[in-house]
């Protein structure tokens, strides 16, 4: 029997080196942007990563990189209150969202930030994938869901990528997988690959490399 989401394979030769060259060169902070009207021109793709705070957002996408400082990673959840883009030499934009679920900030602060959230996710045109950022530890829950709906409403292709993996052991990350392929098994916008990684130890890095280099 197949199974349901498998883990994405790693890459072989040819798709490791496309990826490895994307994010060789000259990867940069573009702007941070607090409203619809301030986002760049739809002049090329992007993808964008969501999450909940303080899933390790930032550390994933600095991995991603190479540079250690290029997305601000906090121990205080709800920092990253903008549209964050960074650009590739010749690829795709990264697009880096602003966390959900519980900030450190005022209820008003926090609804103006998951309001623009939600209207990027549903009305970015060149958005060609969103990874949907989930921690091994706990797996996905209500309020990642109700992302994941936005974005099958949006017919918004997301993939989910585990994040912090070396942080539990392999029977809890089995017990985690088998939750997320049975609450990914009832979006159908979702991709039908899960990507496993650790920042901190380079887990998954090269694959989510990968899988961004071939996006066309």
């Amino acid at each position: 029997m197949t199974l349901s989401f498998p883990l994405a394979p790693e890459p072989d030769d040819f798709a490791r080196e496309r990826g490895r060259l994307l994010f060789a060169g000259d990867v940069g902070f573009l702007k941070g942007v607090v409203a619809m009207d301030g986002l760049p021109p739809a002049d090329r793709l992007e993808v964008c990563f969501a999450g909940r705070s303080n899933v390790g957002k930032s550390s994933l996408i600095n991995a991603l990189t190479g540079r250690r400082n290029l997305a601000r990673a906090s121990n205080t959840p709800g920092r990253t209150q903008e549209i964050n883009y960074f650009t590739t030499p010749g690829g795709p934009y990264l697009v880096d969202l602003p966390g959900y679920g519980f900030a450190e900030a005022p209820l008003q602060v926090v609804k103006k930030w998951q309001a623009l959230l939600k209207q990027y996710l549903s009305g970015r045109q060149t958005l060609r994938r969103a990874f949907v950022l989930i921690d091994t530890r706990h797996g996905i829950k209500a309020v990642d869901e109700e992302i994941l709906t936005l974005l099958d409403k949006s017919a918004v292709t997301f993939q989910v990528v585990m994040t912090k993996a070396d942080k539990v052991s392999l029977k809890d990350r089995d017990k985690i997988l088998a939750q997320v392929r049975a609450a990914l098994a009832k979006h159908p916008a979702a991709y039908p690959e899960i990507v496993l990684t650790s920042s901190e130890k380079g887990d998954g890095i090269e694959t989510l490399r990968a899988l961004i280099a071939a996006l066309e």
